[in-house]
């Protein structure tokens, strides 16, 4: 089973995007049990708070539900429950490394980096642009996807 961690700041916007949207991509291809995928924030700011209304609305607009689920923080534990530890931003990799420490297996990565154009993915909590970050976080996922499935053949 491949285990992946999307960790954003607040793990309302950018992080359960990329949650549920691998989810989907995942279950398109009929690997939904070869898969284990959540999402956590780096912060304490949103715990226990539902996905941000745009990114929900964003999310709905492609018929992706994300109903029961909260902000939870991630912890030092999880470097070993999850193979993919994926990021959005650089932010969010030097907050994820305060947590876990130290990467000796080198699962920590931005999820843009699975991608031919790598960068931080748009933050909507300060733009608002919740398109350009769905644009951002399907590209991530499916280059992540694709990348994963090469390597398990």
């Amino acid at each position: 089973m491949i285990k992946i961690l999307f960790v954003c700041h607040g793990n309302i916007c950018r992080s359960p995007m990329a949650e549920f949207v691998m989810k989907k991509m995942v279950k398109e291809r009929g690997l939904e049990r070869e898969f284990l995928i959540a999402s956590a924030a780096t912060s304490t700011e949103e715990i226990g708070n539902p996905v941000y209304p745009p990114a929900r609305r964003k999310l709905a607009e492609h018929n992706i539900g994300c109903a029961g689920k909260t902000a939870v923080q991630m912890t030092k534990a999880d470097y070993g429950k999850y193979d993919y530890i994926v990021g959005m931003d650089q932010m969010n990799l030097r907050n994820i490394m305060r947590i876990i420490k130290s990467d000796p297996e080198q699962k920590v990565s931005l999820l843009l980096d699975f991608t031919g154009h790598p960068r931080n993915v748009a933050d909507p909590w300060y733009s608002g642009d919740f398109e350009a970050t769905w644009r951002d976080v399907s590209d991530g996922c499916a280059a992540l996807l694709n990348r994963l499935i090469q390597t398990e053949k």
